[in-house]
């Protein structure tokens, strides 16, 4: 019996053919299971098609599985307006799912306030959060009273997992979750399950994600299906005195540090069997939009009433409310169907468990996966500064000269540990008699003349514990211990304390503002030291220690992504990666999945909706007076090259209208070729014909000069005449490369500038080459181990040089994937059309000649069936394919020109070459 074939009726409007085939791909895959990779070039709906197509296979599945039987709930309410599969999924009264994160909701942790209150009735009586402290003695000789205003910052009694008769030990919370997401103890918790099938959309950035529900409100399932965005703290807080903190590491720590600071607040009063008045108090939030509960209920009522809302929605209803939207949106996680969060949310193990994501009978949606192995292991970076170990070490010195004698003994001998691995860490940074610390690195040269403390060298995990002789040290025992004694926030808080104090007394409301900054530093190095002792529990084999005595920073790296995106193949029931372009997948499988089994993995890959006409790639590979352009190192910075390319640019002004989009491979050379350019007066002649704009390195400043360039734009088109549109120069790996549509006027003519391979200097690149090219390779023919002196970029070479394989791949890879992604900015939908430049003499020369392989062939597919192969030699070869593809060969050549407000021209001679 054949299959019936998928249908879409979510889709608003009659679907093109390749978006019927994207849907239905895509809902084959998620009936098999296992992994989808699913290509549609950039314009083509993809968004819109995950979306009716994803949910409709949940709606369906969730139709297939209702039972006669099912049990209904009495005190549900069955709306004439919800599906049927909507009414009859009810979880029963009194069950609640065994996945419900206890550390999150409803975890009663304990408090220091009733240690003091066990040990001192009387105390209990006192107001201790409104008590003023004064300065704080060292030493054993300290009051009573002083000892107990310190006591908030001492540690609960700690024990290791079996106590020296060895009976298990429970081990206790300190007051204050070391989780970073922690809420009110009481948190009303939620009584429905986990629902079947629940579907997770992840994307890089929030605007993406935005983007997303935007196109969902498109479509039916905004209305019927429970959706939820999660963003960051720094997009939602509403809470003015911390988001005006400005970066988003100083409003974590802000965040965090209130939601620890608890505050006692009266509530109302009880009469007891025995006729006594009680009045009744519980601790709340030290965050004003946490502190009332109703507020939070109330976002939580609003969200679920409304259709699907994103991060800016979700911001616009707590303000108006006067409550938190990113607790409020975390707290519906485990009752939505639909759950849109950024990459970080879901590839970090730790986000999932501190949000209580259930991956279990699930989707998986990773959109713009085409750096997704790339993205996955950055995630798990870490690095910490000679300053910051040298916090540390001083912080942890004070802390444990004034309450040692308060210790217990585990206690005691793990701070003591914790201060061992901080000085270890710090002497290598500060030594300056040995060259290396590590038995295998090579010696350097005799020749070479920097110092040997400046250079930076790459080692395992193994060597490096070694090399500090604190192998011995039990990390993974460490780690718990840190996670469940809140010992980092403990001595920041006490170290935060001691600043403050010796800077003079401010009053009570001016502490909470200083100590913002000098917390926020200490918490801030406490992370990172625990972060990169946490790296060093991992396998040797997994990443690399960066040690760099130049710059007075230690680095871990990782490298092994398969096992970190394993946990999620595993657990769901199928994992989708989509983006515009994700060739090659070879590289994506090894790195991601390499043991999948074959037919588990779904490949689909479509061309784009544009016809051919409409798009124009050129391999442009001389300029105007037939200079050879090559942008490779060593030649991209000659004057001839600059000058050459100006001449490019010059012609190109004047024959295409509106706007052209100008990419280079880094910020430096862009800078580089801007004041050439200035100089020669080629600026001033592009400037007669178009006005210029630049992409800022602040990411900040873009929106308003990407606003300023579309409204030069539209002014060319209201008044050709006088005006012909803008030129944006623009930077490879940048904002405006990525995430940004550049469709019609915005974007006519795109010119890619040489081909943007990562500079060979960067250590972290140079060891995930390593890694990748001995992949499947046993250990003794992989690349060996590395220094990297005053130029790293020739060992960068050397080390490209003895790739063969998988790395030199990897390598191409990321040029072209970057390439891709800029080049695809100008196409967006149907209608629309645009001519690519690739300007560079690699683009059309034979493999042969190159000691890398042919970029052409890395090309999307529906560019690079529509290249020419032929050099372009002349700009009078080049108008005329720009004409043709640009749409107006129909005018001819005169009435091409006179549509431009110049000269009809018959030969190049006649073009600005010179």
């Amino acid at each position: 019996m054949q299959e019936e074939t998928p249908k879409f009726p979510a889709f608003p409007f009659k679907p093109y053919s390749i978006q019927l085939q994207f849907m239905t791909a895509l809902y084959n895959a998620l009936d098999s299971g296992g992994v989808a990779m699913l290509e549609s070039p950039t314009g083509t709906g993809k968004t819109l098609s995950i979306i009716c197509s994803a949910l409709q296979w949940v709606v369906d599945q969730r139709s297939k599985e209702k039972k006669p039987n099912t049990a209904i709930d009495q005190g549900s309410h069955n709306f004439d307006d919800e599906p049927d599969w909507m009414k009859n999924f009810v979880v029963p009264k009194g069950e609640k799912s065994p996945q419900k994160k206890s550390s999150t909701f409803g975890y009663k942790s304990v408090d220091s306030r009733e240690r003091r209150t066990q040990r001192n009735p009387i105390e209990s009586n006192n107001n201790i959060c409104g008590r003023k402290g004064g300065l704080i003695k060292m030493g054993s000789n300290s009051t009573i009273g002083e000892m107990d205003e310190d006591e908030e910052f001492l540690v609960n009694e700690y024990k290791s997992e079996t106590d020296e008769n060895g009976d298990k030990n429970t081990k206790r919370k300190a007051a204050g979750s070391s989780s970073d997401e922690e809420v009110d103890d009481d948190e009303e918790e939620e009584t429905e399950g986990d629902g079947v099938f629940k579907v997770y959309f992840s994307s890089r950035t929030h605007s993406q994600l935005s983007q997303f529900v935007k196109e969902m409100q498109r479509t039916v399932f905004a209305s019927t299906l429970r959706v939820i965005c999660l963003g960051s703290r720094k997009s939602l807080c509403t809470n003015a005195e911390v988001s005006k903190l400005g970066s988003l590491g100083r409003i974590n720590e802000r965040c965090m540090e209130l939601q620890r600071r608890k505050t006692t607040k009266e509530s109302r009063s009880k009469i007891s069997n025995n006729g006594v008045k009680i009045q009744r108090s519980k601790l709340s939030s030290g965050c004003p939009m946490m502190k009332h509960k109703k507020f939070q209920r109330q976002l939580r009522n609003e969200i679920s009433q409304s259709d699907a809302m994103d991060i800016e929605d979700l911001l616009r209803l707590g303000q108006k409310i006067g409550t938190c939207p990113y607790y409020g949106s975390r707290s519906m996680v485990r009752t939505a169907d639909l759950v849109v969060l950024p990459y970080q949310s879901l590839l970090l193990k730790s986000a999932r468990e501190s949000l209580g994501l259930t991956l279990k009978n699930s989707v998986v949606i990773i959109d713009e996966a085409h750096n997704l192995a790339d993205a996955l292991i950055n995630m798990y970076n870490s690095k910490v500064t000679k300053f910051q170990l040298e916090q540390v070490e001083y912080h942890l010195t004070m802390y444990f000269e004034r309450f040692r004698n308060r210790l217990g003994t585990g206690n005691r001998r793990y701070i003591q540990i914790l201060m061992v691995v901080a000085k270890a860490l710090l002497q290598l940074l500060i030594c300056k008699e040995e060259v290396n610390s590590v038995e295998h690195c090579k010696v350097i040269d005799a020749q070479q003349t920097e110092e040997p403390e400046m250079c930076n060298s790459s080692v395992t995990v193994n060597d490096f514990l070694f090399s500090l002789e604190i192998d011995n040290v039990n990390l993974i025992k460490l780690k718990e211990y840190v996670k469940e004694s809140n010992i980092t926030h403990k001595v920041s808080g006490y170290g935060a304390k001691l600043n403050i104090l010796a800077n003079g007394s401010p009053q009570s409301s001016a502490i909470d503002d200083r100590s913002v900054g000098v917390e926020g530093s200490i918490v801030s190095a406490f992370q990172a030291f625990v972060d990169f002792m946490f790296a060093l529990t991992n396998d040797d084999t997994d990443g690399r220690i960066i040690v760099s005595k130049k710059e007075g920073s230690l680095k871990f790296v990782m490298l092994a992504g398969e096992k970190i995106f394993s946990e999620i193949v595993d657990q769901a029931h199928a994992v989708v990666l989509a983006g515009g372009t994700l060739q090659p997948t070879e590289e994506t499988v090894d790195r991601l999945f390499p043991c999948l089994p074959m037919e588990r993995l779904h490949l689909f890959s479509c061309n784009h909706i544009v016809p051919p006409e409409s798009i124009l790639p050129i391999a442009v590979s001389c300029g105007p007076t037939g200079k050879k352009f090559d942008f490779s190192y060593h030649y991209r910075s000659s004057p001839g090259t600059m000058e050459e390319l100006g001449y490019l640019i010059c012609n190109l002004v004047t024959v295409v209208p509106e706007g052209i989009v100008v990419f280079f491979s880094s910020f430096e050379y862009e800078k580089q070729v801007h004041e050439s350019w200035k100089a020669s007066g080629i600026m001033a002649r592009i400037q007669k014909r178009k006005r210029v704009f630049r992409e800022p390195r602040n990411s900040v400043e873009v929106e308003s000069v990407l606003k300023e360039y579309q409204e030069a734009i539209l002014v060319s088109i209201d008044n050709s005449a006088q005006s012909h549109g803008a030129l944006l120069l623009a930077v490879v790996g940048g904002k405006v490369s990525e995430g940004i549509n550049f469709s019609d006027g915005m974007g006519r003519c795109v010119v890619m500038v040489g081909l943007p391979y990562p500079s060979p200097s960067n250590i972290e690149l140079i060891e995930r080459i390593k890694h990748i090219e001995g992949l499947g390779k046993p250990k003794s023919q992989c690349v060996g181990n590395h220094i990297y002196c005053e130029t790293p970029s020739e060992a960068g070479f050397q080390i490209l040089k003895c790739c063969k394989n998988r790395g030199r791949e990897y390598y191409e890879n990321l040029c072209m994937k970057a390439v891709n992604q800029s080049i695809g900015r100008v196409i967006r939908h149907v209608n629309d059309y645009a001519a690519i430049l690739l300007v560079d003499s690699r683009y059309s020369s034979l493999p042969s000649k190159r000691s890398f392989a042919d970029p052409s062939s890395k090309l999307p597919l529906w560019i690079k069936d529509r290249l020419p192969y032929q050099s372009l030699m002349s700009m009078g070869s080049l108008v005329p394919h720009l004409a043709r593809g640009l749409g107006w060969a129909g005018l001819g050549w005169a009435g091409l020109y006179a549509s431009l407000g110049i000269e009809a021209c018959g030969s190049s001679s006649d073009l600005d070459l010179a």
